[in-house]
């Protein structure tokens, strides 16, 4: 079986609410999916993260100018040498960001034909499931004036917690005031319905803001605390974990084993947070979730793309080790964007659906999906 084609599609869609994080506002949801081709007629398709802000075209780029001349005529099921070769021969100009983004949707592409191949889900390609289905949690509560939304923000609390979903991540960064009257809105929305709570602050603040917020939400027993600081500030993430009791969450702006041993090493984090989508895909989050066993940290990964990217990392995470087990432990979650996203619905023929908090691993060959070219017209950036 040979490739015979590789093929980046741009898709985007106004918003008709446009909302914020704290570093931008989104006006409209873009994605990169890969499809890459065989003589064989399968099909395999992927997702470059189109992260934060990032417009898809730049991934594009990369797969169609430099990745796409070294996969023509290459076996697709040679996935860890394929990783290698278009590492190798990027990583001058493109060892982090939109470049590694590129690799990770043509590496999740080639999984996928792997599994159809084979006439198995990629989960057990990956080494088997350790669960056979996992929790979700629920990711929003966005902004759409800025500051000031804490009983909106509590509404969408109670929204959640009836829809089934027993754990909530507040989006914060928007001030440590205007941080601390929305968890107390939320805290008093969900008080004694048995949710859990994470924060976000998407590298916000500085090491004494950071510290100021997570010491004021100690009383809350959150589950973790994420992209406190940059991600490039080590020392100030290893600062965090000496001075607060809540676990530290990072890593959803690092990439492939070499960025990761970085944070590592760092003691930088309790909770490692790749993006199968971003971080090199499911080959290079294999290296990294070996590395954090090593280390004992818990891969729980982010989840950000569309339906693709959405499915490959429930892939993930079904076949995930436990850092530190034990009859009680934490197992790792699954982050569902309840923001307003057209291609999380609308892209394939089996989108995600939660039932009762929980999604079970697919069953089907590959990642289980098949993408809607109608779909792919429609949304072509």
């Amino acid at each position: 079986m040979k490739i015979t084609g590789v093929r980046a599609h741009c898709l985007a869609s106004e918003l008709e609410t446009p909302f914020a994080f704290s570093q931008g506002w989104v006006k409209a949801r873009g994605a990169c999916l890969v499809e890459v081709q065989t003589d064989a007629g399968l099909t395999g398709w992927g997702e470059a993260l189109c992260q934060g802000l990032q417009p898809p075209q730049i991934a594009a780029a990369a797969i169609e100018s430099a990745l796409k001349p070294l996969l023509i005529g290459a076996d697709p099921l040679q996935i860890e040498p394929l990783w290698h070769r278009m590492y190798m021969q990027t990583r001058d100009y493109g060892m982090k960001g939109a470049m590694i983004a590129a690799i990770s949707g043509v590496d999740i592409a080639l999984w996928d034909i792997a599994g159809k191949s084979l006439g198995q889900p990629v989960w057990r390609l990956l080494g088997g499931a350790h669960r056979e289905r996992v929790q979700i949690y629920a990711t929003g509560f966005y902004r759409e004036a800025g500051q000031g939304e804490a009983p909106r923000l509590a509404d969408e609390a109670t929204q959640r917690a009836a829809e089934g979903f027993r754990f909530l991540k507040i989006k914060l960064g928007f001030g440590v005031a205007d941080d601390l009257a929305v968890m107390q809105a939320v805290a008093s929305a969900i008080e004694g319905k048995g949710l859990r709570l994470m924060i976000d602050t998407n590298h916000a603040y500085g090491v004494a803001d950071a510290v100021r917020l997570g010491r004021a939400l100690a009383p809350l027993d959150l589950r973790w605390y994420e992209e406190p600081v940059a991600a490039e500030d080590l020392a100030g993430y290893r600062e965090l974990r000496a001075k607060l009791d809540v676990p530290v969450a990072g890593g959803e702006n690092e990439f492939t084993v070499f960025g990761f041993r970085q944070l590592f090493e760092a003691r930088a984090v309790d909770i490692a947070q790749p993006d199968v989508c971003a971080a090199g895909g499911l080959t290079a989050c294999r290296h990294i979730a070996s590395l954090a066993l090593a280390h004992g940290v818990q891969v729980n990964p982010h989840v950000w793309g569309s339906s693709v990217g959405q499915v490959a990392s429930l892939h993930l995470i079904g076949a995930l080790p436990l850092a530190n087990p034990s009859l009680f432990a934490d197992e790792p979650v699954f982050e569902y964007d309840c923001s307003a996203h057209p291609f999380r619905e609308q892209l394939v023929d089996k989108p995600l659906r939660q039932r009762g908090g929980w999604l079970d691993l697919p069953t089907a060959p590959g990642l289980g999906i098949e993408v809607d070219h109608g779909a792919l017209e429609r949304f072509r950036a």
